[in-house]
């Protein structure tokens, strides 16, 4: 019998990271997107449970998630270790690692870090990050933009943005979080994750939405560059592919982790 859903406050790593999770079985880590939560995966739970451990959780910065002031403790690398704490707690040596945009992006940094501990990858709406130095400068420019907007406006900066964000608006504890995940984990310093992708050789699985424009070469690049890939295109879905279609989106995934784990 499948656990029940449960959620818990974990101190690792020097912050205090919320974390849900139910199910029996291999585990699944998920990580949302940038200025959302653990909530945007509500549409896969009932669907996914029955198959894996499922884990979620808040990144720093974001929802229920508590890591201090310091701009410090707000970094891709502090990110990565905090999935393989959270790993570490729930007794998990390996797990299937994904994830949506910056969720996405974490998670293939988490490959490039722990590849042993990575057994598949799950990558929707994501970019890999870039090579070309003044792109990434563009990018950087665009992520402190976000972090002015919240430390400006607090969490009124995420009105009009997508459904998750806005959602995500009545959890987020701290604007000010915010503001330094977009400066410390949002932006980019180096090519290390883009440089990364060939030598990727655990399965995995790229999702992206039709309509998702800025997300459609990256992920086909990326489908190009990983050994072995699948690229799914899902129809009439943006940005948020598991949410503007759920259902379609937990065939793919639900078949994936069967393919995994036979």
């Amino acid at each position: 019998m499948a656990q029940a859903h449960r959620s818990q406050r974990l101190g690792l790593n020097g912050a205090d990271i919320y974390v849900e999770d139910a199910g029996e079985g291999p585990a699944l880590l998920l990580t949302h997107g940038f200025s959302a939560t653990a909530d945007m995966w509500g549409p896969q739970r009932s669907a996914l449970e029955p198959l894996c451990h499922l884990i979620t959780w808040d990144l720093r910065g974001h929802g229920r998630t508590r890591a201090g002031d310091d701009p410090a403790a707000f970094s891709h690398s502090l990110a990565t270790d905090d999935m393989a704490r959270i790993l570490d707690h729930f007794g998990h040596e390996r797990a299937v690692i994904g994830g949506l945009s910056l969720g996405g992006f974490l998670s293939l940094d988490f490959h490039r870090r722990f590849p042993d501990r990575t057994l598949a990858l799950i990558l929707m709406d994501t970019g890999p990050g870039y090579r070309n130095a003044e792109a990434r400068a563009q990018w950087n420019t665009t992520a402190n933009r976000w972090a002015q907007g919240f430390e400006a406006d607090g969490l009124g900066a995420l009105r009009g943005r997508s459904r998750e964000m806005q959602e995500a608006a009545q959890v987020h504890e701290s604007a000010q979080g915010l503001a330094h995940a977009a400066r410390g984990m949002l932006a980019q310093t180096d090519s290390a994750v883009i440089d990364s992708l060939p030598r990727i050789t655990c399965p995995t699985l790229i999702i992206v939405g039709s309509q998702d424009d800025p997300y459609l070469a990256p992920c086909e690049y990326m489908a190009k560059k990983i050994p072995g890939a699948q690229h799914v295109v899902i129809e009439d879905a943006g940005h948020s592919v598991n949410l503007d279609q759920p259902d379609e989106t937990n065939v793919v995934v639900s078949k994936f982790l069967k393919q995994v784990a036979s």
